[in-house]
This record gives structure tokens, C-alpha cells and sequence, in this order.
């Protein structure tokens, strides 16, 4: 189950059915930061509870937080793909990185 995205960070969610709760994890980064709730509601608070925890614990021990995701994203393609997506890049007035962009963007949304 996907879950939330909070100040930039996304939750993974799922059901413990043992103890009949949902669990939730930060994803995108190397620390460990887990929460939970009995209800929707009370899994988003304490989502955004966790985020807020873990960037105060950060700040007070004097370390970065770990960032999600960068926004480099490196890929390698075969070389007729790249000369198509170029193409189309340039066909619809853009650079590869905006088409690309783009694409994904439309990609990622659809359920």
C-alpha cells in the first residue's frame, strides 16, 4: 500500500494483521523512521508526527537529515531510444532532462 508524502518525504504503509494496525515506514532514506495507527486519520497524523520527530532529532544533535531523493536520476538506455526520446525532445521545443521530466511526471500519477 502506498501512503503519503510529507515535506518531502514518502511513508510506505502496510496492515500488521496480528496486531491489527497499520505500519508505516519513511522511504528514500538510510535512517530508520517507523510509525503507526489504529485508523487513516491517526496513521497521517502520526506520519507527519514521525517527519517532524526526525527532523527535530536531526537538527538538535547537529546532523543533515537524510533527503529523499535528490532529483538526479541517472539512466541508460540503449542508443536508438535515446536518439527517439531526444527527437521527440526536440520536436516538442524541449531539452531532453524537461520531455523526460515530463513523461514521467504523466507516468507517475496513473493508477
Amino acid at each position: 500500500m502506498s501512503g503519503n508524502r510529507y515535506k518531502g518525504y514518502y511513508s510506505k504503509v502496510e496492515f500488521d494483521p496480528e496486531d491489527h494496525i497499520f505500519v508505516g515506514h519513511i522511504i528514500g532514506i538510510r535512517d530508520v523512521v517507523s510509525f503507526h495507527g489504529k485508523s487513516v486519520e491517526e496513521l497521517e497524523n502520526a506520519f507527519r508526527e514521525a517527519v517532524d520527530n526526525y527532523l527535530a532529532a536531526c537538527e538538535k544533535l547537529g546532523q543533515e537529515p537524510n533527503k529523499p531523493y535528490s532529483g538526479n536520476l541517472m539512466l541508460r538506455v540503449p542508443a536508438d531510444l535515446h536518439a527517439a526520446v531526444a527527437g521527440a525532445a526536440q520536436a516538442d521545443g524541449k531539452s531532453i532532462n524537461q520531455w523526460v521530466a515530463g513523461v514521467l511526471e504523466k507516468a507517475s500519477r496513473q493508477d
